[in-house]
């Protein structure tokens, strides 16, 4: 088959579209043929060597797939060779095939185009482990997201809307909050002019900034709010008032996705399917790609979304 390979960790021009290895099936995995892959920033960070990949995972790029069921592994059962699907990985999906659990995999949801379901796995198992499963938003609360704009961001703002909350999000530029408006989103702060923390509070805030944001976190939380940080853009140190922390009886929760067990992402996958399809299937919740570019153009999808500009998801197809 053929992947994007990495001759040495380093900028984009160390991706190359090069001959690899058929991966092959064990006891509960499914091989799939890959239509589609897309672009997340854990994969510039693996890129540049700062981010490898769990023991026994790919050390091929790619953390979600779309495709089709090419060889079932001993004891799956439920799939068929030729199911139209996508599927959340621990790595591998910028390559032609790719091997998944067989927990991980989950249908395309209806109305979706197979290449655009590349895009939905990593975003929305992100999501609701984080903002239901773990931080329990319910119908009436106010979520706050930070990098509304982006591929979570943009996914987040409609789950929550679809679930009866409240949404506010910060990003960089009016053009691009007034695009998460148009996805739901009822309070835009542009946080190059607005202090956040003294414009809203929120019962759960989802946070991509980690040490840069967290005292800041902490000020625009409610009384028993609940803070996820899931990435560290803004660094990874910083100090924590557990004070303020006490006084709002308020809880601080850092998750990963991708060096999660396969038992717990299988939990993750099969409450994605069960709740949030139906959203995308009745329009509550619709992708948002921002383009569709060759697998074999990495590198400039790398540099798009290191650029800062990207509105959604990057997603590549596999050329034919």
């Amino acid at each position: 088959m053929r992947a994007i390979t990495i001759s040495e960790p380093g900028g984009p021009e160390v991706l190359r579209w090069a001959e690899a290895p058929d991966p092959v099936p064990g006891p509960g995995e499914v091989l799939l043929r890959v239509a589609a892959t897309a672009v997340n920033r854990a994969d510039l960070l693996q890129r540049k060597g700062f981010y490898p990949p769990p023991a026994g995972a790919s050390d091929i790029l790619g953390l979600e797939c779309s495709g089709t069921v090419e060889e079932l592994g001993d004891g799956v059962t439920g799939w068929s060779a030729g199911d139209r699907v996508c599927a959340l990985l621990a790595g591998g999906g910028y390559a032609e095939k790719v091997v998944v659990p067989v927990g991980q995999l989950l249908p395309v949801p209806s109305g979706v185009d197979l290449v655009i379901a590349a895009g939905l796995p990593e975003v929305a198992c992100t999501v609701w482990s984080n903002v239901v499963q773990t931080a329990g938003l319910t119908d009436g609360e106010t979520l706050l997201v930070h990098g509304g704009a982006g591929g979570i961001g943009t996914h987040a703002i409609q789950v929550a809307k679809a679930l009866g909350a409240t949404v506010a999000v910060t990003a960089g530029s009016a053009e691009r909050l007034s695009r998460c408006a148009e996805l739901g989103a009822d309070i835009t702060l542009n946080y190059r002019e607005t202090a956040f923390e003294d414009e809203v509070a929120a019962d759960v805030i989802l946070d991509n900034m980690g040490a840069k944001y967290l005292s800041r976190n902490v000020s625009a939380l409610k009384r028993y709010g609940r803070l996820v940080v899931i990435g560290m853009q803004g660094g990874a140190t910083a100090e924590l008032d557990l004070g303020a922390l006490l006084r709002k009886n308020a809880t601080v929760t850092a998750t990963g996705l991708r060096h999660r067990p396969v038992v717990e992402k299988t939990a993750i996958a099969a409450e994605v399917a069960e709740y949030v399809w139906p959203m995308v299937a009745d329009g509550r919740v619709r992708p948002v790609t921002h383009e569709v570019l060759p697998l074999d153009r990495a590198a400039d999808a790398h540099r798009l979304l290191d650029g800062g500009g990207v509105f959604g998801k990057l997603v590549l197809a596999v050329p034919a």
